[in-house]
């Protein structure tokens, strides 16, 4: 998909990955729709870089009734939705029995309920137009869990499924996905990670493996980019711990291909 002039959706924005991405997809020529929480950090960022006021929605995703009805109200400021960025995602880490039940609850809503929910809410305008791209953000943590952030991981395999759903889904509609899997990104969860026992120990265990280098968030932001632009259904970082990302994928993979058929040559990559 050419970015030029595409209206872009990004949840998450104010931090990390999905604020790399703004400055990449406003490189590119994109209109954007800037999601986020923290009311201060979207003006800073309206200010940062130079885009329309109009652009920052400020919306908390753990919130049913906030999501209820976004991407209309974006659309009706800003246009239709080219593509949906589902950046957002709330980490927890500690002992899964320490958690309360609205921890518990804030973990799913925000990394799965709102991704689902906001896709659905995207999706019946792009498959009118012809035309449209979702991009859901996941982790390692969807193909490996660890001790400590089970919550989170359940919720990022239930990512991963999830768009494998959908991709099935809109074959033929011209609404193409990305699953983005990565891997440590030097962002506040690794601080949370090091400092629950349990968590550290698996850290350091793939540290000493070679198999856990933290991600640049910039690094990130550009590979998901390219898989826009490319309509690359995968992105998987770092490339070394992509072989346990394959392998999970593989049964789903090989459903795919039983019920839906092998994909023709023009097909998008992974």
């Amino acid at each position: 998909m050419d970015l030029t002039g595409a209206h872009v959706v990004v949840t998450g924005a104010s931090r990390g990955i999905g604020r790399q991405l703004v400055d990449l997809l406003a490189a590119r020529g994109a209109r954007l729709a800037l999601v986020a929480r923290n009311g201060d950090a979207l003006d800073k960022i309206v200010a940062e870089v130079g885009v329309d006021r109009a652009a920052a929605f400020r919306c908390d995703l753990g919130d049913a009734r906030a999501i209820d009805g976004l991407i209309a109200r974006i659309e009706a400021d800003r246009g239709p939705v080219d593509v949906l960025v589902n950046n957002a995602g709330l980490d927890h880490t500690g002992a899964f029995t320490d958690m309360t039940a609205a921890e518990v609850r804030a973990v799913i809503n925000v990394n799965l309920v709102a991704i689902a929910e906001l896709s659905r809410q995207a999706i019946p305008g792009m498959t009118a137009r012809r035309r449209g791209h979702i991009v859901n953000v996941s982790s390692i943590g969807g193909s490996l869990a660890s001790a400590g952030v089970i919550v989170y991981c359940a919720t990022k395999a239930g990512v991963n499924q999830f768009t494998a759903g959908l991709r099935a889904e809109l074959k033929g509609t011209g609404v193409g996905t990305t699953l983005v899997e990565i891997g440590p990104v030097a962002t506040e969860m690794m601080d949370h990670l090091r400092e629950y026992a349990p968590s550290a120990a698996s850290v350091r265990r793939l540290e000493r493996a070679g198999l856990s280098p933290e991600l640049d968030p910039a690094v990130v932001a550009g590979a998901m980019v390219h898989a826009i632009e490319s309509g690359r259904r995968h992105v998987r970082l770092p490339r070394r711990q992509a072989p346990m990302s394959m392998l999970a994928e593989a049964p789903r993979r090989i459903g795919e291909i039983i019920t839906l058929g092998l994909p023709n040559p023009g097909a998008t990559r992974s």
